[in-house]
């Protein structure tokens, strides 16, 4: 029997990459045991996102997109249910597992940058493929096209604090981009950046979307989730809305 679930786990997987679906939950719940009472973070979601779709996750704080965003992103397990990413059953994998493929399959964007402060923007944006064991070689040209790709060529060797807000994102999304992965997630990536720079990270993230990049964009801010072309609301754990805007 172990045999056939196997089997047929493997030809599901094969089968959403054909597709093109590079994420997909089925049934997926988070629950946590605070005491003697149980609560459903996430409660039975289910989402289809393809390759090269701009979807935003939006709810208000304590909706639960938080805890959804940690499991697409495999940062958490979840407690029931499947997903898969670009055809892995991740929602079974190991914890060795689960980091190789958040390095290989997804780019995270964080609200906080999370750059290293001594270190320049280029061996930032180099980071994850150091951690892929790639050659150094390889590694300076993959960061250096990164870095272009945000048009920030010419603060290759400044250092986070020598960066504007706007520019340390730049070079936060280039490292997310720089293991061409399937999906860019992104978490409140203009929380900490003025208005009008805010703006200019949901240009760049409109062209990176242009050039053919699945990106997902988990906001509490109507405002933002506009720029995306799907907007999936979640309340209370569940998927309250799911729409297409573009």
């Amino acid at each position: 029997m172990a045999a056939v679930a196997e089997r047929e786990t493997v030809q599901r997987g094969e089968q959403l990459k054909r597709d093109g679906i590079v994420i997909r939950t089925y049934d997926l719940w988070k629950t946590y045991v605070m005491g003697d009472q149980e609560i459903n973070a996430v409660s039975g979601v289910d989402i289809e996102i393809k390759r090269g779709e701009y979807c935003a996750i939006m709810g208000p704080s304590g909706s639960g997109k938080s805890t959804l965003m940690n499991l697409i992103g495999c940062l958490d397990t979840p407690s029931k249910g499947q997903y898969y990413i670009n055809g892995n059953l991740v929602s079974e994998m190991s914890d060795d597992d689960l980091a190789r493929i958040r390095n290989k399959e997804i780019g995270f964007v964080f609200q906080t940058f999370n750059l290293l402060p001594r270190a320049t923007s280029l061996h930032n944006v180099e980071l994850p493929l150091i951690y892929s064991g790639i050659p150094a070689d390889v590694r300076i040209e993959k960061a250096r096209m990164a870095m272009r790709a945000v048009d920030l060529e010419q603060r290759m060797h400044h250092k986070p604090n020598e960066l504007s807000g706007g520019q340390r994102q730049r070079v936060a999304v280039a490292r997310a981009l720089v293991n061409n992965p399937s999906i860019l997630l992104a978490d409140e990536p203009t929380g900490n950046l003025d208005t009008a720079t805010g703006n200019e990270i949901m240009a760049l993230f409109e062209r990176l979307h242009q050039k053919g990049n699945t990106i997902v964009l988990v906001t509490h801010e109507h405002d933002i989730a506009l720029h995306a072309h799907r907007i999936i609301h979640v309340r209370d754990g569940k998927i309250e809305k799911d729409e297409r805007i573009k």
